[in-house]
């Protein structure tokens, strides 16, 4: 497994020619296309991903530590098939539409600007998290913690 630690990935198309396997540290990826890649495995610590387009990317075993996404297309994704070990990411200006957080302890998550249609929280824990000018349209809270979450700025959201 390769490492690499602290470089800037502009404009490259990994669903084309995948990224190698193995750990990131510290790496900013700027306008990459990471669509329908199997990211297997991976792990980004303390990474950022920004105008990335991650759609339907396969996230089996993926360690996402102190990940932040921004102005991210992010369709389908199903998060819950991460690695679950330090488990720490934050979304900004993000699309987020169709993913899936199935059970997940998302405490203190952080959305911010982002567009989540359709996404599905059920029976997660998102305690004191934040939501703050989230679309939420049809976005699934069936036996979802959600004890002092901010949805004050957010919108289109049912909790019953």
């Amino acid at each position: 497994m390769e490492y690499t630690e602290e470089q800037t990935f502009e404009q490259l198309n990994y669903s084309e020619v995948p990224l190698k396997l193995g750990e990131y540290e510290s790496c900013s990826f700027v306008n990459c296309n990471f669509s329908d890649a199997n990211l297997l495995g991976f792990k980004f610590i303390a990474c950022e991903f920004i105008e990335c387009n991650l759609s339907n990317a396969k996230l089996s075993s993926t360690s996402l530590q102190d990940v932040k996404f921004s102005d991210c297309k992010m369709l389908g994704l199903q998060f819950e098939n991460c690695n679950q070990f330090g488990l720490s990411f934050e979304f900004s200006g993000c699309t987020l539409n169709h993913s899936s957080f199935y059970q997940m302890s998302l405490r203190k998550i952080r959305f911010e600007n982002c567009q989540l249609h359709e996404v599905d929280f059920t029976e997660c824990d998102l305690s004191e998290g934040k939501f703050e000018n989230c679309d939420l349209n049809r976005a699934t809270f069936d036996r979802t913690n959600v004890e002092k979450v901010n949805f004050r700025s957010s919108y289109n959201y049912s909790i019953d």
